[in-house]
């Protein structure tokens, strides 16, 4: 039985849906939002709506955007003829901060992980070969986790990518394995593009 009243639990409830959201983390997130005035929850309430309602994909790289193309793709300065490949959008604003790619993005959605039935079909691979195919890149690099589903991905999309594009390279790994490219500083971020490899 919860100790807590029901509208506080079922905060405390919908705060350990979060991912990386512990119990106490949790608890601390609703005590928080317990003690802020009115105008402040509203607020949150506010932004939280605007998000829902404005935010989708970039019709190109498929970054969060509340655009139809994001400030990225529509940058005319960046280099085009270099394409970055990551999981997630978090993963592109990670290697944002560091201000050392200048390229192009696509975002594939995820990982491949057949034990959790993300295959190919459910990533946007044939969204990346269509890019492919329809411009010229010098660089294709691939920027995923060091971690298993990371690994399998580059192995298969630098097979796949191969034929049609002139280098195909990975970031080296200054990301430790079973790291995540948004939890790491920019300095290791930095080490790991500047040590990437042709694969």
């Amino acid at each position: 039985m919860s100790s807590y009243a029901r509208p506080f639990a079922r905060l405390v409830a919908e705060f350990e849906r979060l991912p990386g959201v512990g119990p106490k983390s949790a608890q601390r997130l609703a005590f928080h939002i317990l003690k802020l005035d009115t105008e402040a929850v509203q607020r949150l309430v506010s932004a939280i709506d605007d998000v829902k309602a404005n935010m989708r994909q970039c019709s190109v790289c498929f970054h969060v955007t509340d655009q139809e193309l994001c400030d990225i793709c529509s940058d005319q300065r960046r280099n085009q003829a270099i394409l970055c490949v990551i999981a997630e959008s978090r993963d592109l604003i990670a290697l944002e901060k560091t201000g050392e790619f200048r390229g192009r993005y696509h975002v594939l959605g995820g990982l491949l992980a057949p034990m959790d039935g993300v295959g190919p079909e459910q990533l946007r691979i044939r969204e990346l070969l269509n890019r492919v195919a329809e411009a010229s890149y010098d660089e294709l690099v691939i920027a995923t986790n060091p971690s298993i589903e990371g690994d399998a991905t580059a192995l298969y999309l630098a097979k796949l990518l191969k034929p049609f594009v002139g280098k195909v390279s990975r970031i080296a790994h200054g990301i430790p394995v079973g790291g995540d490219i948004d939890y790491t500083d920019s300095a290791t971020l930095i080490q790991a593009f500047d040590g990437r490899r042709e694969i």
